[in-house]
């Protein structure tokens, strides 16, 4: 199983340009190629998936086990030709000064040699030391090539080919030069994901070609050849009669989801019904509601516009629809959404407003503890509440909340911010509206518990 992790000595190096551009020149070859992303992440995955023609999978130390970890890389991969794994950040760094969830440990448990995308900005003669380093740093890691990314030109190219050969044993795979149509717009988030990027086909186009001519892919799949196999017992796919409708807000709005966790979704016996919360005027005939995260803010003026389905959706949370929204989700069925100077009314089911800010007010992983509230809260065998791992990412903040006796709270923040620093999952009637962003994992099967609601309520 050919499959190999890209990595780099430090972020914004471009290794997320170069993963997106070599899916792509690989899947141009007729391969079929298999993506990965270490960490929780929606933005690349969507880049990565749509350059490679296949769904993009997280592997996470955070909210997932290594047997875990391993048994879904073995088993998402299985009929791929290669998988590419693009790292987050730089290769060693992580959480813990052990590096126990580190990009090397993640090479390491999947048996992955590591390509490093080098940034040579304003570098010659320095990128020998920094290469000896990062081998030297771990010497049982297997760094199987660098790319060097940024390159000034020509003649800076054959002095760093120069200096890498004089210095080191690494090969160098390629050597990508500064070339502004490599570059895809950024905003508060990050890039600016695929779904709402209309010409995102055209920019992966681009990326393909200037990647394919200045990176040796043959050499790079033999490279992704020295990888070890894995012997992993995949479970069967099973394709369960869907018993519920569940509605999916998919749009260049509400782009955050999970492949991994849609799948379950349809593995609990969902089928999912795509809904444009941008073109489509009224809601179909639904069991539930499922309102993912994205950048609501960027398609306000839209959202509002379309006041025939916030009414629909307004009424159904009234009617007690079971529905779950995340972030942005959150944002949308709040009152109204202020941006600058600017308000736009939204669904108006949850009493209270969102404000966009100008700093992050919850990034990263959060540990929540259950109150037992929720609609689907997660119970530990002798019926305590549990807690459980997720990640949250927002510049948005809550203001101006109405409470009712209705609202609750369904989490105890024990990491992270929420909605307030202390709290998160807000439950009004059969609605779940939260921060956080969930995953269906082992630890958290909570895609088959929201199924179950759903047709609980849908059978009183």
């Amino acid at each position: 199983m050919p499959h190999l992790l890209m990595s780099a000595a430090h972020k914004s190096s471009g290794k997320t340009t170069l993963s997106i551009g070599l899916c792509a020149a690989l899947h141009e070859q007729g391969l079929r190629v298999q993506p990965f992303k270490k960490g929780p992440d929606y933005i690349d995955p969507l880049w990565l998936g749509q350059a490679a023609g296949r769904p993009c999978y997280n592997l996470d130390f955070y909210t997932m086990s290594h047997d875990e970890i391993l048994r879904d890389f073995v088993c998402h991969s299985r009929g791929a030709d290669i998988s590419l794994i693009e790292a987050n950040k730089g290769l060693y760094d992580g959480l813990d000064i052990e590096g126990s969830n580190s990009n090397a440990a993640l090479a390491h448990l999947l048996g992955a040699p590591v390509v490093l995308v080098l940034s040579t900005v304003g570098m010659t003669r320095g990128i020998a030391p920094l290469i000896l380093g990062y081998q030297a740093f771990d010497p049982a890691l297997n760094i199987a090539g660098v790319i060097l990314n940024q390159v000034g030109g020509a003649r800076h190219e054959t002095k760093l080919r120069a200096i890498i050969e004089h210095y080191t044993d690494v090969k160098v795979l390629g050597a990508v030069h500064k070339d502004a149509r490599l570059a895809i717009d950024e905003r508060h988030l990050g890039l600016m994901p695929s779904n709402e990027n209309t010409q995102a086909q055209e920019k992966i186009e681009d990326i393909r070609q200037l990647v394919a001519a200045q990176v040796d892919v043959q050499s790079l799949l033999v490279v992704a050849e020295v990888a070890p196999p894995a012997v992993i017992k995949c479970p069967e796919v099973m394709r369960p009669r869907a018993h519920v409708r569940l509605g999916v807000l998919q749009d260049a709005a509400f782009g955050f989801y999970y492949p991994g966790d849609l799948e379950a979704l349809t593995a609990a016996g969902a089928e999912l019904i795509p809904i444009n919360a941008l073109t489509d005027t009224h809601l179909p005939a639904l069991d539930g509601l499922f309102i993912g995260g994205g950048f609501p803010e960027t398609q306000a003026p839209a959202l509002s516009d379309n006041v025939s389905l916030r009414g629909d959706i307004r009424q159904a949370i009234e009617q007690d629809l079971p529905v779950y929204a995340e972030c942005g989700g959150l944002m949308y069925l709040g009152r109204h959404l202020h941006w600058g100077d600017q308000s736009y009314p939204m669904v108006g089911a949850l009493p209270l407003d969102t404000r966009m800010q100008d700093k992050p007010q919850g990034r990263g992983y959060v540990h929540l503890q259950e109150t037992g509230q929720g609609l689907w809260p997660l119970y530990s065998e002798a019926g305590e509440p549990l807690s459980f791992y997720a990640h949250e990412f927002h510049y948005s903040a809550i203001e101006n909340v109405q409470w009712c006796e209705e609202m609750r709270f369904a989490y105890r923040v024990l990491r992270g911010h929420g909605i307030d620093g202390e709290h998160d999952g807000l439950v009004y009637r059969n609605t779940l509206a939260s921060y956080v962003h969930l995953r269906d994992v082992n630890a958290n099967h909570w895609t088959q518990r929201f199924v179950a609601f759903v047709q609980q309520a849908n059978n009183r």
